[in-house]
């Protein structure tokens, strides 16, 4: 399995109450949709602590997910039945392996970001093509980059000030450092809470940004017969204001 930038325990600890606002309004009804009209079987790829996941398994969908945090797979085990474990496993998207096949695989909230080297990048969406069914579908996105914030980047930012679910302050600040030449932002988050007394933990990570031909030549140079991408999550066309690349590769029948 290639390097994983493992998320901290607590980072995970905190990941719901910080995207429950944050992400879910933007894509999560997008993805269960998709998942709600497959027929067979869903894959996701990056599948954290279960945003969208246990949603899915509690209304009746046949997902499987994959991740390569331990500390992130460890929230999820702990909010499924035992008896659903098996469908959880700790794996890449670039060489993860199945004995079966996929209707669906979705690769939600900037999971191809995360893989850095071209080469990877590539062997994932071949890796996910080989495992999907004729006719099948592999759904991923990412960010369109805004040129302001890859001149600046961010210094200290507080993206997220709010109480977990014991009414003990959570704060999260984000400081970036882009990489123009190699399309990779040096990401630090820092994130602060009470608990009894103040405690403090930060994380760092490279997260790599794409542009719309890049993405394109991308899935041309994979096995995937055909491609679309979108410049929102309701199929809208890319634009000048698009905040999302949605990549829709489809395996032919």
């Amino acid at each position: 399995m290639p390097p994983s930038h493992e998320y901290p325990k607590n980072f995970a600890r905190f990941y719901d109450i910080i995207y429950f606002g944050m992400r879910d309004p933007a894509d999560k009804d997008y993805y269960l949709k998709q998942i709600f009209n497959t027929k067979g079987k869903t894959l996701e790829a990056g599948v954290g602590t279960g945003r969208l996941f246990k949603t899915a398994l509690v209304e009746g969908a046949d997902i499987y997910g994959i991740d390569t945090s331990s500390a992130m797979l460890e929230e999820l085990y702990d909010k499924i039945d035992p008896g659903e474990h098996y469908r959880i496993s700790r794996q890449s998207i670039v060489d993860f392996h199945f004995d079966f096949r996929f209707d669906l695989v979705i690769a939600p909230f900037r999971v191809m970001s995360h893989i850095i080297e071209k080469e990877d990048q590539l062997k994932a969406l071949n890796n996910v093509y080989r495992h999907l069914n004729p006719g099948g579908t592999f759904i991923f996105d990412a960010f369109v980059p805004d040129p302001e914030y890859l001149k600046k980047g961010f210094e200290n930012f507080v993206d997220f000030e709010d109480e977990d679910e014991w009414g003990n302050k959570v704060t999260r600040s984000v400081t970036t450092r882009p990489d123009l030449i190699n399309q990779i932002i040096a990401t630090e988050f820092t994130l602060q809470w009470t608990e009894g007394k103040t405690k403090k933990e930060s994380w760092s990570f490279p997260l790599r940004f794409f542009f719309r031909y890049e993405l394109e030549h991308l899935a041309e140079r994979s096995l995937f017969e055909s491609y679309r991408i979108f410049g929102d999550f309701q199929g809208g066309s890319l634009t000048r204001e698009s905040k999302e690349f949605l990549t829709v590769c489809r395996k032919t029948p």
